[in-house]
């Protein structure tokens, strides 16, 4: 009998929780009940119980996408984004340690084929999250190397920092560049340390929302 290898599936999402800080100056989920087992067990004559949740937050809430209709008013949003775009797309990850330098510029990317692909930038930035120091002075895009990924094809750039921007300047020229391709952004992920540089498959799709730019997904890379 044919040997089998067990495909391997690496989350790269934060968990979201009630009241966590995502971005300084969001607020953070609200997560409750509106159904609850004791109240729904009335409903039932079998002594069945459910849960039906609700949560309350603002669309940048942990892991997350961006469309470019959080940038552009006529841009496409989570509705209009084509799956082609946020799923089963061939994966590279860029690594550039925070320690060595948090501007990632072009040189990180220069001659590598990454066209069709979802670029994911491992900074190692994420060991910071939910922490003070985590909005402050984190890894980011320069606006040269968001034209280069947009002039070579990339399919969706992700970062497992803060903001793929320099938050330090008022100004968002990655955000404009990227998203004004139709290039999806998903911004703090993690864990991308357990990725091979190439030979996965990376999917982040989010609900199909009609008229939000942003919004959380469940980011995974499958490895064979």
């Amino acid at each position: 009998m044919a040997d089998h290898q067990e495909t391997r599936i690496v989350d790269l999402s934060h968990v979201i929780e009630h009241g966590m800080t995502t971005y300084p100056g969001l607020p953070g989920p609200h997560i409750c009940d509106f159904w609850t087992r004791e109240g729904s067990a009335a409903n039932y004559d079998d002594g069945s119980t459910f849960q039906m949740g609700r949560i309350d937050m603002v669309a940048n809430t942990g892991t997350y996408v961006d469309s470019p209709f959080h940038r552009y008013a006529d841009g496409k949003d989570l509705a209009d984004l084509p799956l082609r775009s946020l799923a089963d797309l061939p994966g590279v990850v860029i690594r550039q340690p925070w320690e060595t330098e948090i501007a990632v510029d072009v040189g990180a990317f220069d001659g590598l084929q990454l066209r069709g692909k979802a670029v994911l930038v491992h900074t190692g930035w994420d060991r910071h999250w939910r922490t003070e120091r985590y909005a402050k002075d984190h890894s980011f895009l320069t606006a040269a190397a968001a034209e280069w990924l947009v002039e070579h094809g990339a399919a969706l750039v992700g970062i497992d920092s803060n903001n793929i921007d320099d938050t330090r300047q008022r100004a968002r020229p990655v955000h404009t560049k990227l998203l004004g391709a139709e290039i999806p952004i998903c911004e703090h992920m993690t864990r991308l340390g357990q990725l091979p540089d190439t030979g996965f498959r990376f999917t982040a799709a989010p609900p199909k929302v009609r008229g939000m730019g942003s919004f959380p997904v469940r980011a995974y890379a499958v490895l064979d």
